[in-house]
């Protein structure tokens, strides 16, 4: 298993992490009835390298962070890099079954202390390695955050904090400012071969500040980079909220991508995830992972250090940006940034678009601070 350092943290983690979205959610059609399986799977992930495992609070409204503690007993407290997720006030705002609904959101201090210790209990620990700010907005984004933040920091309850993005309810912007502003340790969002902004703008801005590690979430764009899938295939989980034309025209942009996978003599998942890590920034690779046989496959993509060449690199670039040919219509994703700091929405990708400037933003983060910024 290859390891990369969250930057300016003593944090290696593994390239490979392991997210407990699928077994610790209902959005994949798993239930509680599923649990040893999806413990088993955590297990056997440790046996096979992994050390970094993500989960969130709001994942089946803390069902998800309970399904950690088994994995964490059997793996030691110190031999696992432990991540979770804040922000949604579940408690009062449960959300439904099933639904993508946005739920009722609260970055307050007095509620992240409150969630904090909520998390804390049901993962059965004195604290988190990594806390991530779930699906935050810029008008969320504020010094009175950090400041919080910090004193959970140097209380011991935190290693390290960062934000994780989902698509269209915070996305570019967010992600962007966090990387400049924040200097946040981790920025975790939807990057894949073929789904390449914002993470690729990711990359290099972190780059640049040598601050913040991304972490790939959704790596196989939602199965298309797995070889699984045929044009009428139909979903009734978490995958029935895509727009048709990304199982349509996917399946014919991955076609384009043949000839890069065979020359290195590996599976389309496992080139996905090869690719990410080419990146030198991109410090882990979080794949939904169902079963025995996708984790170890995964983790061998992820255990050594066959990277794409940069011709390679830039061939894959300049497939996406011309939307592999298919036009606009094939298009991975029509809501690439979320909003301006006046809240107004934006519906494409603006990567030449200046940042917003976040209020405060001469505040610093331990990370920034760390970095002699």
């Amino acid at each position: 298993m290859l390891y990369r350092s969250i930057p300016n943290t003593d944090m290696k983690v593994s390239a490979l992490s392991f997210g407990n979205f699928i077994y610790g959610s209902g959005m994949w059609g798993k239930t509680a009835a599923d649990e040893p399986e999806g413990v088993a799977l955590q297990n056997k992930a440790f046996d096979l390298g992994v050390n970094f495992f993500d989960t969130a609070d709001a994942y089946d409204n803390g069902r998800a962070e309970e399904l950690m503690r088994p994995t964490i007993a059997y793996a030691g407290r110190e031999n696992v890099i432990l991540s979770t997720k804040f922000g949604y006030d579940f408690y009062s705002d449960p959300g439904t079954a099933g639904s993508h609904r946005e739920r009722k959101q609260d970055f307050s201090p007095s509620f992240l202390q409150y969630a904090l210790e909520q998390s804390l209990k049901r993962l059965n620990t004195d604290y988190i390695d990594l806390w991530q700010a779930h699906n935050i907005k810029l008008p969320q984004m504020s010094d009175e955050l950090v400041t919080k933040l910090e004193q959970l920091t140097r209380e011991g309850k935190l290693r390290a904090w960062g934000i994780a993005l989902g698509p269209a309810i915070g996305w570019r912007e967010e992600g962007a400012a966090a990387i400049e502003q924040w200097r946040c340790a981790t920025v975790q969002t939807v990057f894949n071969m073929l789904e390449q902004h914002p993470g690729l703008e990711f990359c290099r801005r972190s780059e640049a500040t040598g601050c913040t590690g991304i972490i790939s979430r959704v790596p196989h764009s939602s199965g298309i980079l797995q070889d699984i899938y045929t044009e009428n295939m139909t979903f009734t989980d978490h995958r029935k909220f895509r727009d048709r034309n990304w199982l349509v025209y996917g399946l014919k942009k991955v076609e384009k991508l043949r000839d890069i996978q065979r020359a290195h003599g590996c599976t389309m998942a496992q080139l996905a995830i090869k690719w990410l890590l080419t990146f030198p920034t991109l410090i882990s690779v979080q794949p939904n992972i169902a079963t025995e046989a996708e984790l170890t496959e995964f983790a061998a993509a992820a255990s050594q250090s066959d990277f794409l060449s940069p011709a390679e690199m830039k061939q894959i670039e300049t497939l996406v940006e011309s939307d592999f040919g298919y036009g606009a219509e094939a298009h991975a994703c029509d809501l690439k940034s979320s909003m301006t700091s006046n809240g107004v929405t934006r519906s494409e990708y603006q990567m030449n678009h200046a940042i917003p400037r976040l209020p405060g933003s001469a505040h610093e983060s331990p990370q920034r601070a760390a970095a002699g910024r």
